[in-house]
């Protein structure tokens, strides 16, 4: 079981035959991942050959979901094109949008979340600026390396790509339901509270790791959710214990202003919901392992 991306996953690629597009459908393809064409309306018509899979390229994605059913897409198109690809993709009503790319301008992410909202939220976005979505053993839709862990019953969501890796990688012989990285930018489509709802309802996950960073007020906000709505064990890690205040640090979300926003103070409202938050990430997947271990 997993979150949004099972092996039965049909993927399409906005941007297949880019180079980036080109080189992680190629690396999703030897993951496992059914990926079942591509989207560009000036290569239409054409196929692409990956190692010897030929997938077909389509004028939209509403033309790729009529021919193979495509339930998912995976978003690599430079950051000028990302508004247009998302809003195409709402309007086709695929069920799940993972936007890769980095660099959107917030105000086209506004524009895009907005525009998802008043359209029913039919599609669920992940991202912008995403490493994606994996269910290990099952499917990798993004960026997240593939061999790094195996499946387990460990759900893990995390606004940090590289730390996202980390944490697969260092509990790599317990294993994950599904991964999701969720972007660091100011505006993103889905949320920390939103993963740890799938996860509670998910009944093959059977604790959550939560990665957040300084900035902003997510990490406190999932603090309430949790303590209202999630029975599951959640550890928790914070990056940015020692950034300094009023610096952007990484990404364009994460900066402090005055105490809100700092590591301490999402410290502090996650342990005050029985979230036990590690100092490193080593020290995190400590204590997640103490938690499947039963001690």
């Amino acid at each position: 079981m997993a979150i949004w991306l099972t092996k039965d996953s049909k993927v399409i690629v906005q941007g297949m035959t880019g180079s980036e597009g080109s080189k992680h459908t190629r690396r999703m393809l030897a993951a496992g991942t059914n990926v079942v064409g591509g989207v560009n309306p000036r290569k239409a018509g054409q196929t692409v050959d990956f190692d010897g899979t030929e997938l077909p390229v389509f004028a939209s994605v509403a033309d790729a979901m009529a021919e193979t059913g495509a339930d998912v897409t995976v978003i690599f198109v430079p950051p000028q094109f990302t508004k247009a690809a998302v809003v195409e993709a709402i309007d086709a009503a695929i069920p799940l949008a993972v936007v890769i790319t980095e660099g959107v301008p917030v105000h086209d992410t506004a524009a895009f979340w907005a525009y998802n909202l008043a359209q029913g939220e039919r599609t669920r976005i992940i991202g912008p600026n995403c490493p994606g979505i994996a269910s290990p053993g099952a499917s990798n839709a993004g960026i997240i390396p593939a061999d790094i862990t195996g499946a387990g019953r460990i759900g893990l969501v995390s606004k940090s790509g590289t730390l996202t890796y980390q944490m697969m990688y260092e509990l790599r012989d317990i294993g994950f339901s599904t991964c999701v990285g969720i972007g660091g930018d100011p505006i993103i489509g889905t949320t920390h509270i939103d993963a740890l709802a799938a996860f509670e309802a998910d009944p093959e996950t059977d604790a959550i790791v939560m990665i957040g960073e300084i900035g902003g007020d997510a990490e406190e906000r999932a603090a309430e959710f949790i303590k209202a709505n999630v029975t599951k064990p959640v550890v928790g890690y914070i990056a940015g214990f020692t950034a300094p205040p009023g610096k952007t640090m990484g990404h364009a979300g994460a900066i402090i202003s005055g105490s809100a926003g700092t590591a301490e103070a999402k410290q502090a409202a996650l342990e005050a919901v029985g979230v036990k938050v590690g100092k490193t990430p080593t020290e995190t997947a400590k204590l997640m392992r103490e938690i499947m271990s039963g001690n």
